[in-house]
């Protein structure tokens, strides 16, 4: 199995409950490697072009407006079949239905503000980092 890249997001209601250091640490816990990571804040447009592909949703505007709302931690991380891991790792989008144990369960209030954002493809998660990171912001992980 190949190594892959995924980008993840701290949305900003994991950063205003405090959690980036416990997201973190049990993102690294669970086998990823992160090569990538800053902290930054979104403008409504910056986050408008990161979520294009939602645009014709009902819940565009106001997903732009909460990723907008305050800062955001987004990080590149690596593991074998990263982008499957973790979105099993993170749990469903609703907290409600996502599994015991997962980052959405345990700290997500509602499928608005949950927690986490995880890429759903390989090719996706090339373009979401390309969005955040230069590759000279990447730092390979050499052993």
């Amino acid at each position: 199995m190949a190594v892959e890249r995924t980008l993840t997001i701290l949305k900003p209601d994991c950063v205003r409950k405090e959690l980036i250091g416990e997201v973190t640490r049990r993102i690294q816990e669970a086998g990823f490697t992160i090569v990538a990571m800053k902290m930054t804040r979104l403008t409504p447009d910056t986050a408008g072009g990161f979520y294009a592909v939602h645009r014709e949703r009902p819940f565009y505007d106001e997903l732009c407006e909460f990723m907008s709302s305050g800062p955001c931690v987004p990080m590149i991380l690596e593991k074998e079949n990263a982008i499957e891991d973790f979105r099993t790792f993170i749990g469903a989008t609703d907290p409600a239905e996502a599994d015991e144990g997962t980052i959405r369960a345990d700290f997500a209030d509602s499928v608005g503000e949950n927690i986490i954002h995880g890429s759903d493809s390989v090719e996706n998660g090339k373009k979401e980092a390309a969005y955040f990171f230069t590759e000279a912001e990447v730092v390979a992980n050499k052993a």
